[in-house]
């Protein structure tokens, strides 16, 4: 695989350029939808735990929990490795505009904007629409930030 940073990029980012190096998001965003469910599944399961544990207080609170379990979890994977345990999985990373890995203030924005825009209908319909027609499949917070998924670099 090419290394995007060998080549010269039309919008100045240190992204990968989709025309020149259109290997960095080829299926990235089946890729990124079959992460989110992994990753659904193991907020879910940690989510559990954390109820059991509590001695049953978290499925009172279980809508509070599973937001906090998922933000934490996702901040964390994020701010380890660029990538939550579904992405990994998947072979996806996000990159900043500066084509790094996410830090942890990176981590943390990505994720608050995620949360914002699953509040609510219109926000959520437009990151979809955003990924599904930006070249880089960018997402609402991918394009506010300027950050985007891409395949693993071998």
């Amino acid at each position: 695989m090419t290394h995007w940073t060998d080549m010269t990029n039309r919008d100045n980012s240190g992204l990968p350029d989709p025309d020149q190096t259109p290997e960095f998001y080829e299926g990235v965003l089946t890729k990124r939808a079959l992460a989110w469910v992994v990753d659904m599944a193991v907020i879910t399961a940690l989510t559990l735990v954390a109820a059991i544990v509590t001695l049953t207080v978290g499925f009172f609170l279980w809508p509070l929990f599973f937001l906090a379990i998922g933000a934490l979890y996702r901040v964390t994977t994020l701010a380890r490795g660029s990538a939550t345990w579904g992405m990994r999985l998947m072979g996806v990373e996000l990159r900043s505009h500066g084509g790094d890995r996410f830090d942890t203030p990176q981590a943390i924005l990505h994720v608050s904007g995620y949360y914002v825009s699953m509040m609510f209908v219109l926000p959520a319909l437009v990151s979809i629409g955003a990924m599904l027609l930006t070249d880089r499949r960018q997402g609402l917070t991918d394009l506010i930030l300027g950050s985007a998924a891409i395949n693993r670099p071998s």
